[in-house]
Formats: C-alpha cells, structure tokens, sequence
C-alpha cells in the first residue's frame, strides 16, 4: 500500500499522478482539515474535496480547486443579499458541501461522510481525513488572529503573520485507519504541499509523527520549493516563520526526525549536492501536464523501492 500526505493544489496535482501508476486499492491518501471551515452553515473542507474531485476526475484544470465547469450563481445571489462571499463556491461544489453537513448532522464522523463521498464519486482508492476531531489553522498577523482561509483567500496571503499554531491538535485523535496505514504502507510520500500549513496540521495531531518514525516504510517527500521559492502560495514566507530557510534544505529539516528521501527539481541541483543528511534526487517536479503528474510520481514510487532494496 501507498500512503500519501497531502493538502493544496501541488498535492492533489500528484495524487492524481499516483492514481496514474499505483492500483486504486492500494492508494490511501491522507489529508489536511487544519484548513476546514463553516460556510453558509456548512462544513466545508477545501483540501479533502481536492482530492476527491481530482481523484474522481472532477476538479476544474484551470482554477485547480472546485468543480470543471462549475458555475457561480448561488455566490452572486449570496452577495447580492448582502451575505459573505469572499470565499468562492460554485454551485456544484455546494452541492457536496450540503450533502457533507446532513451526513455529519445525521451522526456520521468526517471521515465516514468522506468515504461515502468518495463512494459516490466512483473512487476506489482511500481518503482519510487526518482527524474527525475539529483542528484549526490559526496564523497570528498584524490584522489580529485569522483562520487560514481567512489568510490565504480573502487576505491574500498578503498580511505579515508573526506565528502560525493548530488549535484542538493536542486534543485531536487521528481518524480510524491513519495510523493502522503509516504502520503497513510499502512507502509513504509526502505530496509537494506546503509543510507548515497543509502538513504540519497531519503532524501536530498526536500519534502521527510517533507513527511515521517507527514504521518500516520508506518516506519520500516532494520538496514544494524550487529555486529558492514556493511554486505557488505563502510555504516560504511561513517556513522562514518556523525558523526554516525557504529552500529544500528547509524542507528537510521540517521532515528530518523520518524523512529517507528528498525529492527535489533540477534547478536544485547545486544545493542538493551540498545536503548530507538525507538522500536527494533530482527530476522535473512541476506538474504542467497529466504526463507530469505520472512521471513524477513513478519517479518518486521508484526512488522509494531502490532505497528498500539499497538500504542507503
């Protein structure tokens, strides 16, 4: 079995790759809620519903989130009479949003709601949110406290952030089959998601990272720093937040207690050839294209097997 870490767009955009080149059953991807938000009055999970629109070959190519072709008149109306409508959902998207929220209210925990969703959506590999328990992605900025949506949408991700925590993950209990996974994957990899705030969320839930070190499973990350940046989003600006420089040397420290591989893009190479401490490998990592998206994640599965075999 192969498990993926994942949140944000760069992550879907590999777990589609891996859906390219690993069995449907023996896929099991883990994701981020740390984002998850009540909208309308309902429970909203931005990162889950990118994976499984991704997975069930529904999510829009161009916006990289949502529904292909979705359109916006609910949104509009909604502004019309004066509601919220910074956050953006097309009509098609709340169509899941709705069905979510009866399912939870009728007693269903997230990640059941997520597996009868997924069912309907004709996707055969496994989504597990990282927790059923409500967990939080708070950033202290100089506009006060915001939740990450609050952040990375209606502000832009423009705002100075002086700290970024999870409210409710000391709390929080990793959801049913997370940890049973980590302890019984053939490899595990880390998507190209931003470590701080797409990642660190699965992290800070207790019982993971205690998981991740154990298991016998070799664990890949794909780095989501290029040349020095993010390829999308704020993961630079709060890595350096962390204390993390905002290379792939960064990204290796914020995995370093049990990371075996780095997989990094070719423009790193110079740096790559200085790291010591965990295995570097280098390819294309930007994903332009469905045969992007394939190649890397082969690459990744083949980096994981040849450290099985080589031990190094």
């Amino acid at each position: 079995m192969i498990v993926v870490f994942t949140g944000g767009t760069g992550g879907t955009k590999l777990v589609q790759g891996l859906q390219q080149v690993v069995a449907a059953e023996e896929l099991t991807v883990i994701v981020n809620t740390g984002d998850d938000l009540e909208w309308w009055g309902l429970h909203v999970s931005p990162d889950v519903d990118s994976v499984l629109y991704g997975l069930g070959g529904l999510l829009s190519k161009d916006r990289g989130w949502g529904v292909e072709g979705d359109s916006f008149r609910c949104l509009g109306r909604m502004k019309q009479l004066g509601q919220l409508s910074w956050f953006s959902l097309g009509d098609l998207d709340l169509a899941t949003h709705l069905t979510r929220t009866a399912m939870m209210r009728a007693g269903k925990s997230l990640s059941e709601a997520t597996g009868e969703l997924a069912a309907k959506f004709g996707i055969r590999a496994r989504v597990l949110p990282m927790s059923d328990d409500r967990v939080s992605t708070l950033l202290d900025t100089a506009k006060g406290t915001l939740t990450f949506q609050e952040y990375f949408v209606r502000e832009r991700h423009q705002v100075e952030v002086q700290a970024v925590r999870f409210e409710g993950a000391e709390k929080a209990r990793p959801a049913p089959g997370v940890i049973e996974s980590i302890e019984s994957a053939e490899a595990i990899v880390f998507a190209p998601s931003n470590p701080v705030t797409s990642i660190g969320p699965i992290l800070a839930v207790p019982g993971v990272r205690e998981a991740l070190r154990r298991t016998k499973a070799t664990i890949a990350a794909v780095s989501p720093i290029v040349g020095g940046a993010a390829v999308s989003g704020p993961a630079g600006v709060l890595m350096t937040i962390m204390g993390w420089p905002s290379t792939i040397a960064g990204v290796a420290t914020a995995y370093e207690d049990f990371l075996d591989v780095l997989v990094v893009d070719r423009v790193d190479e110079a740096e790559a050839e200085k790291m010591s401490s965990v295995r570097v490998l280098r390819t294309n990592t930007i994903m332009r294209s469905v045969d992007d998206k394939r190649e890397l994640a082969a690459f990744v599965l083949e980096a994981c097997a040849a450290k099985q075999i080589g031990g190094d």
